[in-house]
């Protein structure tokens, strides 16, 4: 009886009317009807692959099989005892992962739920498996939706999976050979699925991306390291190079993804990506969207090759630390060399000179996966130790500001670094490192080599510096005016690069058109009253300047004369 009255339903839709089914239901048993030829009331048995041709299936999903395993297995763990069976397909339908009760195994064989099975809808009619492949959307076939009568005790829920360039991958479905009659009883599987699909192509997309830059984006920073709504894969330009599907939304409808650089849809480039990294607080990772939203992202760097060396600084992360300034130049060398080492870096420097930028981009180039940064100002042993159980594999170990570590955590930490040989310690600090009250066995644990970072008013290529922060932090249209670049580059700033920052922000926000000039500008920071008695080194200053005598006299924050007499006493000429 009950039979008939499906294929009367049946009827009924080929007929035009609506029954109440979910339109996609409704489309398929049509297609069903008209394209394939179906008959309802013949009950067909499930049709399974031959054993080579499983094998060959399953080796063309192997990469996908890889991926999906640790998900499915968990998501597996969340139903047992539910009698839930889950099933991976191919993008034509074919069962290459399985996962069921054992007690079950010929019931589920029987029906289809099972390896090698052929779940497309021209062979096995409207289900889960085909109507998800030829909708793209996640979908429940519920019972009676089921075309044929072979199928109408079963509940299938499916979610597609699609592979980084936005093609169907695979399927996801999670099955009962019965269930409670109301549709409505398989929204937390519906749930469940999609979740687990999100994750599954999370998964590809990371294995994927060893080599490029990852950017995970979440609405909410509760789950934003933990499990992400979405990510895209960048290159070294901020080009899309591959995303998961819920991505997809970021971009224009209908535009080509892959290729586009992501600065048109969000409001960073590629030179921002290292403040989004795991160091910094979720809820401070906060990425404007250029329609006005917002997002929270985590970025992860690119793993450095592990065999034969590359060039680290040109178009690398420590390339883009500096312009053409020879003392830079030789800094980041050495820090190219000593990157590829395990060798333990102690890195100095004035507040906002750098420094943690520097230890982000030696991590990059480094052969370390994971990345933990701690503030050495009230570090305890409980949270040092804390800090440390999520520690697994080669890891670099940022300590900012060791020179404010507490006597009591000292300790500590030394036990620490000796017992952890997959750490790889980097040390900031803003002293010398003769100033540093450490023991002598701690020191030597953090210092095994230092790079002392020059102030910005040593440096000769602040005018690359400058336009380089203005592209990353105004409309592309917007400059300098002649006279304001002048004033900027005969400041002494003594904030370092986090001064240019905000000072760059601050005169963006007050100029009215597209050309910044000196009334937009910030008044400086007042200098050290006697610069040369606090050790000022007057020669790099003078080289920084190009041995300008009024640009080294605003930078220094003195007069032409007193300038003069320093070179006068001290001996010093321009180069010849």
């Amino acid at each position: 009886m009950r039979d008939h009255k499906h294929v009367e339903e049946i009827e009924q839709v080929l007929g035009g009317s609506q029954t109440g089914r979910d339109g996609f239901v409704s489309a398929s048993w049509r297609r069903c009807v008209e394209l394939y030829g179906m008959d309802p009331m013949r009950r067909d048995p499930a049709y399974i692959v031959t054993e080579s041709e499983l094998r060959d299936h399953r080796k063309q999903a192997e990469w996908m099989i890889g991926a999906a395993r640790s998900s499915l297995q968990s998501l597996f763990r969340q139903v047992a005892g539910q009698n839930y069976v889950l099933l991976l397909t191919d993008a034509k339908g074919i069962c290459v992962d399985f996962f069921g009760d054992d007690l079950f195994v010929d019931d589920l064989r029987s029906a289809g739920l099972y390896l090698g099975s052929n779940w497309s809808e021209d062979l096995a009619g409207t289900c889960g498996v085909g109507a998800c492949i030829v909708t793209q959307e996640p979908v429940t076939v519920h019972q009676d939706d089921h075309f044929g009568n072979a199928h109408t005790t079963l509940s299938c829920t499916a979610a597609p999976i699609f592979d980084s360039l936005g093609g169907l991958a695979a399927v996801l479905d999670i099955s009962l050979l019965r269930s409670p009659t109301p549709k409505r009883s398989q929204n937390l599987a519906m749930s469940l699925v999609t979740s687990a699909a999100r994750r599954v192509e999370l998964a590809n997309l990371m294995a994927e991306s060893r080599r490029d830059w990852v950017l995970r984006l979440s609405s909410s920073p509760e789950f934003l390291d933990v499990d992400p709504e979405s990510a895209v894969r960048l290159d070294g330009a901020g080009r899309v190079l591959g995303y998961t599907r819920a991505a997809r939304h970021l971009f224009p409808e209908g535009d080509e993804v892959i290729g586009r650089r992501i600065d048109d849809v969000l409001d960073l480039c590629v030179d921002d990506l290292p403040d989004l990294m795991r160091d910094r607080p979720t809820e401070e990772r906060i990425i404007e969207m250029r329609d006005g939203g917002a997002l929270f992202g985590h970025a992860i760097a690119p793993q450095a090759p592990r065999t034969a060396l590359r060039s680290s600084l040109r178009g690398g992360p420590l390339g883009g630390l500096a312009g053409k300034d020879p003392t830079m130049g030789q800094l980041l060398a050495r820090a190219a060399k000593l990157a590829r080492t395990s060798v333990p870096l102690l890195i100095t420097g004035e507040t906002g000179a750098g420094k943690t930028k520097l230890a982000h981009a030696i991590h990059m180039v480094g052969s370390a996966n994971g990345f933990l940064a701690l503030d050495c100002a009230g570090l305890t042993s409980r949270s040092l130790e804390d800090a440390l159980t999520e520690v697994s594999g080669p890891t670099t170990l940022l300590l900012r500001r060791i020179e404010d570590l507490p006597a009591e955590t000292a300790p500590a930490l030394s036990a620490a670094l000796d017992g952890g040989s997959c750490l790889r310690a980097i040390t900031t600090c803003c002293t010398g490192p003769g100033a540093l009250d450490l023991s002598r066995p701690l020191f030597h644990r953090l210092a095994g080599a230092t790079l002392s970072l020059p102030p910005l008013r040593q440096r000769s290529d602040l005018g690359w510096l400058l336009d380089r922060m203005l592209r990353r932090r105004a409309p592309d249209d917007m400059r300098l005016s002649p006279s304001a670049r002048a004033a900027l580059l005969g400041r002494p700033w003594p904030g370092n690069l986090r001064e240019m920052e905000q000072v760059l922000d601050v005169a963006i926000a007050l100029c009215d058109g597209r050309v910044i000039d000196v009334p937009d500008l910030p008044e400086p920071v007042t200098a050290p009253s006697d610069p040369h008695d606090a050790g000022e080194p007057l020669e790099q200053v003078m080289e920084a300047c190009g041995w300008n005598m009024s640009r080294a006299a605003r930078r220094l924050g003195v007069n032409r004369s007193t300038i003069l007499r320093r070179l006068r006493r001290a001996g010093l000429q321009p180069p010849s």
